[in-house]
């Protein structure tokens, strides 16, 4: 039966799906579970049940019908009317119906029952999740064998037993004695060793700052002052050759630049951290892009930082 097909499609999209004449099919979400008795894990699915009481059409089965065969709704309508006409003669005949993987209908009592199929799951969040065999997990296995092992074989603590000699008593009382006195020796020895070792430094120190005091330094031919002229670099141009988090490293790249002539130098340590190497800084904006061009030929690294004035 195709419109069986159809209602289980809706099913899987749908909390409910009327039969229009017939009833409706609701669908509830249901937690995973484990069966005790079975030992088996269960998971998250759509509990199907069924309610005669909502037979009129609402129009959702009717339309997937039509857009899924390319008919018209009225053509829709007529064939959902001819399914359930048969449901009826089947009920008259038989005395039961069964939906393929949707359910079984059947009268007890004078009353329309519904079963419906476990097998089939209408959760697609748990599309392809399977009962898992799960054994329940036994934590009293070893307190159990030691309680059973204590009761074959007690162990019993005589008072006899736990009276220890005399003299071990006085013994320990003397072990004690002594080292409490060991104890006491130990921090008046350290004590002393510590107040002559501050009075050996105190007067070290006394002895030094007399010397100090009383020495006379003399240079007979002085030398002469020696003059170095650095150029120092201005601008807000500066040509960035690289940036290290280790500073040494930062030092070591601008050395290396030296030698091949340019004027490096470190620019300072940036918001992230790095210290910045430049090949040379400059004032103008003109000057900064030619030397870039020049240096981009043998490191594809570098680039220009404009400073704010």
């Amino acid at each position: 039966m195709k419109i069986a097909n159809y209602i289980q499609d809706l099913l899987y999209r749908y909390e409910c799906v009327i039969l229009p004449g017939f009833g409706a099919f609701l669908s509830q979400k249901e937690p995973a579970y484990i069966d005790k008795e079975s030992e088996v894990l269960h998971p998250p699915k759509k509990v199907v049940s069924f309610n005669s009481q909502l037979k009129k059409n609402d129009g959702l089965l009717a339309n997937y019908i039509a857009a899924t065969q390319n008919v018209s709704y009225s053509t829709a309508v007529n064939k959902i009317t001819e399914f359930v006409g048969k449901l009826e003669n089947s009920f008259k005949e038989e005395g039961k119906v069964e939906l393929e993987n949707i359910g079984r209908f059947y009268y007890a009592e004078e009353k329309l029952q519904f079963e419906p199929v476990e097998k089939v799951n209408y959760l697609t969040d748990s599309f392809g999740l399977e009962n898992v065999k799960a054994s329940a997990i036994s934590r009293e296995v070893y307190k159990k064998q030691v309680e059973e092992l204590e009761e074959k074989a007690p162990i019993h603590f005589t008072p006899e037993r736990r009276k220890s000699p005399s003299y071990l008593k006085y013994a320990a009382l003397g072990l004690i004695a002594l080292g409490i006195s060991g104890f006491a020796g130990l921090n008046i020895y350290s004590s002393q060793v510590s107040q002559h070792n501050i009075a050996e430094q105190q007067q070290a120190q006394e002895q030094l700052q007399e010397q100090i005091q009383q020495a006379t330094f003399i240079i007979d031919n002085p030398l002469p002052a020696v003059t170095f002229n650095v150029a120092k670099q201005t601008g807000n141009y500066h040509i960035v050759a690289g940036a290290f988090r280790v500073e040494d490293n930062a030092k070591t790249k601008v050395a290396e630049l030296r030698k091949e002539g340019f004027k490096a130098h470190l620019l300072g340590e940036n918001k992230y951290g790095l210290h910045q190497v430049v090949y040379a800084s400059h004032e103008k904006r003109r000057d900064a892009i030619n030397m870039l061009r020049k240096v981009k030929s043998s490191n594809e690294g570098a680039w220009l930082l404009v400073q704010e004035l």
